[in-house]
């Protein structure tokens, strides 16, 4: 089966109902039915094909969000074409290493990204397909592709090194897909307000997906802004929301008129792709009326883990696996861990990717035989705890973990203690060396002008072990962060203690 199969219940069974919104150039807002959007799908498959492009050929995608980059995605999985989504913050260096992996046959981008491209690079200007769209026929595409074939490769993030490419298959968004819509509850009465980018997994494989398998509408916008916000929530009126725990951040600063209005209508925020702080969890909650369904997942599994829709949805937790996924939490032993401690989660499913591209060295790295289980288990390199009822509760990264004189401190604990206190807007607490312990706790700080770290100290010693103390407060304008809200350590400036 493939993730197409999955969307014909909206492309022929609703063909005459609205699907989506979109913004023009011109400033206007365009409407598509899902049998024009299908239509078009296949018209871009027809153009792709007379340009040479088969099954197992790389695609890449260097696109913001927009209508092109659906026609395009949709086109190739119809055709077998992997999809190479590129974030649209890389530049050179990052995109060249990407190229050079994934070697995609063309890559399609508009004029105003298209300057950050290597030399060399085949290119599509996206004008082409738009006007593709006007002088091809639509005839319906319809290839035999099995569920284990590559649907995309999505390049992780590389914090640690250069990003890998994790190959996605259609079976593992189509079992994505199916937990999404019956466990959220989507329907064809939702109403999405897409706002996530669609190179990574959360915009493309949690939102687009779930769009097109429910048959609700999506209003789909380049990227969020603050300052529209209010306007689209009540032009739009959405039911269904996915963020990051930044953009739920700036929500919190809407006045509470705008908040409630926003609130009453909503269904369902979702929240993922970095730890969302206790803090704004209850904050939101108290502004809008809605408490925030968060959930774990990654590039390389899609999604694993989801507190309840139905049910508490725990503060600081992640909830519990979702159907057909297994969980293990283990040491560095490969050996389970008592019920509230931590170690590390591994995962398998359906849902799990069949590898990384062209890296079997990191393939093999990443997936691990556990004593007494026959399947290899996939090696997450997040810290978890599982609680006695059955919660998951994200203790940090295991490359984040702190030893500091033969102690464990993991750094979460401390960053929630943090955006606790009075001023404190974000928080991450990393390692420096020391001679004598290993590895000392630093913070760095975003906060208003009542920053002060000898508080900060104080706080900290009144809630905290002497060791978790962090040896430095460090105040900072912003912390660096990625596309989709996750701080990046390893960007932060150098700090003594």
């Amino acid at each position: 089966m493939q993730i197409t199969d999955l969307f014909n219940n909206s492309f022929k069974g609703r063909g005459s109902q609205e699907a989506i919104e979109y913004d023009l150039s011109t400033g206007e807002t365009a409407k598509l039915t899902f049998g024009e959007l299908n239509a078009r799908s296949d018209r871009v498959a027809g153009w792709l094909t007379a340009r040479g492009l088969v099954k197992g050929d790389r695609l890449g995608l260097f696109l913001p969000n927009c209508i092109e980059f659906i026609d395009l995605y949709l086109a190739c999985v119809k055709l077998g074409i992997i999809v190479v989504p590129i974030n649209v913050l890389y530049r050179e260096r990052e995109i060249g290493h990407i190229l050079t992996d994934a070697e995609p046959k063309l890559v399609v981008t508009n004029r105003e990204l298209m300057a950050h491209l290597p030399s060399g690079t085949s290119v599509w200007d996206i004008e082409e397909v738009s006007a593709a769209l006007e002088s091809v026929d639509s005839k319906p595409v319809r290839l035999p592709l099995d569920g284990d074939d590559p649907a995309a490769i999505v390049y992780t993030s590389g914090t640690t090194g250069r990003s890998k490419g994790a190959v996605l298959t259609h079976n593992n968004f189509l079992s994505n897909t199916v937990n999404l819509v019956s466990c959220w509850r989507i329907t064809d009465a939702d109403r999405y307000l897409a706002v996530l980018p669609l190179f990574h997994v959360h915009g493309l494989g949690n939102g687009v997906h779930s769009w097109l398998a429910s048959g609700c509408r999506m209003r789909l916008v380049e990227r969020f802004e603050a300052g529209r916000a209010t306007e689209l929530f009540e032009s739009f009126q959405p039911t269904l929301f996915f963020g990051v725990p930044t953009i739920y951040v700036r929500l919190l600063e809407l006045p509470v008129e705008a908040a409630r209005s926003i609130g009453s209508r909503m269904r369902l925020f979702v929240s993922g792709s970095a730890p969302l702080p206790a803090q704004v969890h209850e904050e939101f909650r108290v502004k809008f009326g809605h408490t925030i369904l968060e959930r774990y997942g990654m590039s390389e599994t899609l999604m694993n883990i989801s507190n309840p829709y139905e049910g508490e949805r725990r503060p600081g937790a992640v909830g519990f696996p979702m159907p057909g996924v297994s969980t293990r939490i283990l040491n560095s032993n490969l050996e389970p861990v008592e019920t509230g401690e931590i170690g590390e989660l591994f995962v398998r499913g359906p849902n799990v990717c069949a590898g990384y591209w062209r890296r079997p060295d990191a393939t093999a790295d990443a997936f691990v035989e556990i004593p007494g289980s026959r399947d290899k288990w996939f090696r997450t390199g997040d810290l978890a705890e599982l609680s006695a009822d059955g919660y998951f509760t994200l203790c940090g990264r295991r490359s984040d973990l702190i030893i500091s004189g033969g102690f464990n401190i993991y750094p979460r604990e401390i960053e929630e203690l943090l955006l606790e206190q009075p001023g404190i807007l974000e928080a991450a607490v990393c390692a420096i060396p020391d001679e004598r312990r290993g590895e000392l706790p630093v913070a760095y700080l975003v906060s208003d002008d009542t920053f002060d770290p000898a508080t900060l100290e104080l706080a900290c010693r009144n809630s905290l072990a002497s060791f978790k103390v962090p040896r430095a407060f460090k105040r900072v304008d912003s912390l660096p962060r990625n596309a989709l809200g996750k701080v990046q350590k390893h960007l932060l400036p150098p700090i003594d203690k």
